[in-house]
C-alpha cells in the first residue's frame, strides 16, 4: 500500500493506492473511516483490481483549501464531484474504473453513476444508506432549520452529547450506534468533522430515476450488499429500486452495519466471480 496526494483548486486530495490488478477500484469509505478501510480486500482481489482508496472530505488528510463554516454550508454539488474524479482520472491516467462504497461512502457512489457513467465498469455499494438515508440526517444536513441546530450543537462543547443521549433513549439508535457515534464528537475538531460531512455532501442525494436509467443504459453491473443484523439500512430499503436495475444482484451477508471484514471480501469476491 502506498499514500498519494492529488491537488486542485478544491482540496488536497489525499488516497491510498494497494492491490496490482488490471483493472481500477475507486473506493469510498463509511463515516469516520480512511481510505485504508478496503484494505481487506487485497488478499481475494487484489490481482484482479488497482484500489484506490480516499480519504474522503473532513477525513483524516484530505483538506479542502477553504475548510470555513462559509465553505461548508455552500456544500458541493453532484457535477463539482464528477468534476473533481475527471481531473484524477486524467492525472492518474485511468479511463474506467469500478467503485465500491460503503454507508455514508454510497452517497459519492450513486452521484457518480449518475453525472459520469460512461467511466463506470462495476458497482459495489455496502449499506447502501443513500437509497433511503435515515430521517434525522436528512434533516440535520438538509433541511434549513435542522442544519442551524447541527452546526450549533457541533460548536457547543456539551449539545452533541446530549443529543446522542436523547436519540438513544427514544431509540433511533441502539446502544452500539450511541457508542460509535458518542466516540466520533469527543473532541472539538471531531464535532466540527461530522457537521462538515453532513453538511457539505448534503446535495449528493439520489435522484433514482437518472441511477437507475444510467445503470441500465450504460450496462454497469452492480452488487448491493447488506448486513443481515444491521437494523440502519437493512434489505427491504433496495425494493423500490434494485428489481428495476438490469444487471443488479442483492448480496445479503451474516452482518451487522460494521461490516468490511474478511467474511465480507470473501463473499464479495465470490459473487465477482460467479456474476
Amino acid at each position: 500500500m502506498t499514500s498519494h496526494y492529488f491537488s486542485n483548486d478544491l482540496v488536497e486530495m489525499h488516497y491510498y493506492r494497494f492491490g496490482t490488478g488490471p483493472k481500477s477500484m475507486f473506493c469510498f469509505h463509511g463515516y469516520g473511516m480512511h481510505g485504508r478501510q478496503f484494505k481487506v480486500l487485497e488478499e481475494t482481489m487484489g490481482d484482479h483490481y488497482t484500489f484506490y482508496g480516499f480519504d474522503l472530505f473532513f477525513h483524516k488528510k484530505t483538506k479542502l483549501t477553504d475548510q470555513s463554516v462559509e465553505a461548508v454550508k455552500r456544500g458541493i454539488s453532484k457535477g463539482q464531484l464528477a468534476d473533481l474524479f475527471k481531473d484524477f482520472c486524467k492525472d492518474a491516467g485511468v479511463d474506467r474504473f469500478s467503485i465500491i462504497a460503503y454507508s455514508m461512502g454510497s452517497h459519492y457512489a450513486t452521484s457518480l453513476v449518475e453525472e459520469m457513467p460512461e467511466y463506470l465498469e462495476e458497482l459495489f455499494i455496502a449499506a447502501p444508506s443513500s437509497l433511503k438515508p435515515g430521517k434525522i440526517l436528512t434533516f440535520l444536513s438538509g433541511n434549513r432549520i435542522g442544519n442551524k441546530v447541527l452546526e450549533r450543537m457541533a460548536l457547543s462543547d456539551t449539545s452533541m452529547s446530549r443529543l446522542l443521549f436523547v436519540l438513544k433513549k427514544i431509540k433511533i439508535i441502539d446502544q452500539k450506534g450511541y457508542d460509535i457515534l458518542f466516540k466520533e464528537v469527543g473532541t472539538p475538531e471531531l464535532r466540527f468533522s461530522f457537521y462538515a460531512s453532513a453538511s457539505f455532501m448534503r446535495f449528493l442525494t439520489l435522484n433514482a430515476e437518472k441511477f437507475i436509467a444510467n445503470l441500465n443504459q450504460y450496462q454497469i453491473r452492480s452488487v448491493f450488499i447488506f448486513g443481515e443484523r444491521d437494523r440502519n439500512y437493512p434489505p427491504a430499503i433496495g425494493k423500490a429500486i434494485i428489481p428495476k436495475i438490469k444487471l443488479a444482484r442483492q448480496l445479503v451477508i451474516n452482518e451487522n452495519h460494521d461490516m468490511i471484514n474478511l467474511n465480507f471480501a470473501q463473499a464479495l469476491s465470490r459473487i465477482i466471480h460467479d456474476h
